[in-house]
């Protein structure tokens, strides 16, 4: 946290330099300009021609030198906004705080196998806590990622990247402040990649329009000086009027011509904006890691698919990138928006609108093929840094080993990552073999649902490739599967008992698919009478026992837990608490055996409820 609060008071003294220097630079080019353009004058009225044309040149350009570093200039001071916004979004990830970030609610499912139950997604959550992604498809990667399970491979292949990048703090941040640039949440990279697939048009004929375009401009351009020519002569005299019909001609030809290619010009107009930014954003952040050397397997080959034979993959975005923002100019048809008046004048004469589609089309001719292996491996970085800058921030947290025995967790010291670290308690818990479940008892707000959604979080974590809040672990490559926050659903008429159920029937699908399958299961059959309730937990308990099943039940039921326990089904544990002068006092670890303590009845009563000494007296 100290570097971050140094390197935000180091950017907060850069951008004030940088702001002073804009301003500066503002005003030089207003003095600048009001003394071209009285010098301009006076060399008009006196006539001076030489002068005059010499004086343009040098003007234009100064003026253009001064416009180019106000623009380097302001790249520099919005970079450095940037920088100083990462180190405090750093700051407030450390704390905790996280109400400001993307949440990806999203991406949640109802029906997917854990999302719903552990925080991965929606407020305070995982997604919010490791997002550092700054494109669409690295934010939907990083979501994939958190999703489903990786390989063995692909896990431990992730963890070296993630340990080489980590330590790179000013290039993760350049990296990521680069991105922000071109941050456009509905860019929709789909679209983009859509448009790129989508067959050509002109291209078959180019050798046939660009003749035409060559030919129509040329007579074009000729009917243009010889109208000027003789109108400036003669006024409006026979000879303009008929230069005015013959350049009348040449225009409605023009006309003609580029109506034929209206449609595949508008085709490439259309939603210029988002793919000049989406465009623009993943050049940036190619350059940045082609200009970086990388040591990890994983990384190599990530930047080997930017440059192969002297081909770059920058350079050729670059491209394209040129092309739309000379498009962007023409404006999209019967949209006023972004049209430049001049565009249209332009190509009234020289049919640009052929030339632009065609170099279009040769480009998507070209690279189609590229863009998407570009933009997966833009992507994979961008997650990848994200698990960096988690790991940065809590350098005390562990990388999983991947066991390659089946059914096997081990956490020593293990935390729940959202909970701050001054209130988080830890505890050491670990599963050795098939078969294995454990049956955890406790009091009301003792912790039981906070240790397994603790247990999932970071199991997520692990089979993501990131370091788990632990100070060791070792999991095997599971499935995970969470039955916790079942609810009601109206709309589809189905109630929070029903939807428990299917969650079940979903869990014991998977058990007997022969998948190895951990699964953490919350106060089972909620909705439902206690007499039911504990007859169909019985019932449960024996099925997963004889499927050998691996996981974790909670329960407040004793005596369920009691006869689980009696009959070697279930492994005890409990969280307990204590009344110490009047005081409620939870220490949330977990301990073997059955709950000894009930505080139900004293909660209530602290809630205003005048609990009945003997109830049996009734």
């Amino acid at each position: 946290m100290d570097i971050y609060h140094s390197n935000i008071k180091k950017y907060v003294e850069e951008s004030e330099l940088l702001a002073k220097v804009l301003s500066n630079l503002s005003l030089w080019r207003v003095i600048f300009f009001i003394a071209a353009f009285a010098l301009i004058v006076f060399l008009a009225n006196e006539r001076i021609l030489l002068g005059l044309i010499l004086t343009a040149i040098v003007c234009v350009a100064g003026f253009v030198y001064l416009v180019k570093r106000y623009n380097r200039t302001d790249y520099k001071y919005k970079h450095t906004k940037f920088l100083k916004e990462i180190n405090e979004q750093e700051i407030q990830r450390l704390e905790n705080k996280l109400a400001e970030f993307e949440s990806g609610k999203d991406f949640i499912k109802r029906a997917h196998p854990y999302i719903a139950d552990i925080d991965t997604f929606g407020t305070h959550s995982l997604f919010q806590l490791l997002n550092r992604t700054t494109t669409e498809s690295g934010s939907l990667l990083l979501a994939e990622w958190l999703l489903a399970p990786a390989s063995k491979s692909i896990i431990e292949e992730r963890q070296e990247a993630v340990k080489e990048l980590a330590p790179r703090l000013d290039w993760r941040q350049d990296f990521e402040a680069t991105g922000m640039h071109f941050k456009n949440a509905k860019s929709d990279v789909n679209h983009l990649l859509n448009w790129i697939s989508k067959p050509v048009h002109l291209l078959e004929s180019q050798t046939k329009y660009l003749l035409i375009e060559g030919v129509l401009a040329i007579c074009s351009s000729i009917a243009l000086v010889y109208f000027l020519a003789q109108f400036i002569s003669f006024g409006y005299s026979k000879p303009a009027i008929i230069a005015m019909l013959i350049l009348g001609v040449f225009v409605a030809i023009n006309q003609m011509i580029i109506n034929r290619v209206r449609k595949n010009a508008d085709e490439i107009a259309k939603d210029n904006d988002k793919h000049l930014k989406t465009l623009g954003g993943y050049k940036e952040l190619i350059v940045k890691i082609e200009n970086e050397q990388f040591n990890s397997g994983l990384l190599q080959k990530l930047k080997s698919v930017f440059r192969q034979d002297k081909y770059s993959a920058a350079d050729e975005i670059g491209k394209l990138v040129n092309i739309l923002e000379f498009f962007q100019h023409r404006g999209v048809s019967k949209e006023s928006m972004g049209k430049n008046a001049f565009y249209g004048l332009i190509n009234i004469f020289w049919l640009i609108d052929i030339y632009l589609i065609i170099q279009a089309e040769k480009w998507k001719v070209k690279n189609s093929a590229y863009l998407k292996k570009w933009a997966d491996a833009v992507s994979e970085f961008e997650a990848l840094n994200s698990l960096a800058g988690f790991h940065y921030s809590n350098p005390e947290y562990a990388f999983p080993e991947i066991a390659a025995e089946p059914y096997q967790i081990h956490f020593e010291e293990l935390g729940h990552p959202l909970l701050n670290k001054d209130k988080r308690v830890t505890n050491t818990f670990h599963l050795d073999k098939r078969g294995e479940i454990a049956m955890i008892t406790g009091s009301n707000m003792a912790g039981k649902s906070t240790f397994l959604r603790t247990l999932g979080i970071n199991m997520v974590l692990a089979f993501t490739g990131a370091p788990c809040c632990a100070t060791t672990a070792s999991v095997s490559l599971l499935q995970l599967f969470t039955s916790m926050r079942t609810q009601d659903n109206l709309e589809e008429g189905v109630s929070s008992f029903y939807a428990e159920l299917k969650r079940i029937e979903q869990l014991l699908e998977l058990i007997t698919s022969g998948k190895p399958i951990f699964f953490l299961l919350d106060e089972m059959f909620k909705g439902t009478n206690s007499k039911d309730r504990y007859k169909g937990g019985v019932s449960l308990i024996k099925q997963l026992s004889e499927l050998n099943a691996f996981g974790i039940i909670s329960t407040h039921d004793l005596e369920l837990a009691k006869l689980a326990g009696k009959h070697m089904m279930v492994a005890n544990y409990s969280f307990n608490s204590e009344i110490k002068d009047g005081e409620m006092l939870f220490n949330y670890k977990i301990t073997d055996g059955i709950c000894k303590d009930f505080n139900a009845s004293e909660l209530m009563r602290r809630s205003g409820i005048n609990i009945l000494p003997e109830i049996e007296e009734l």
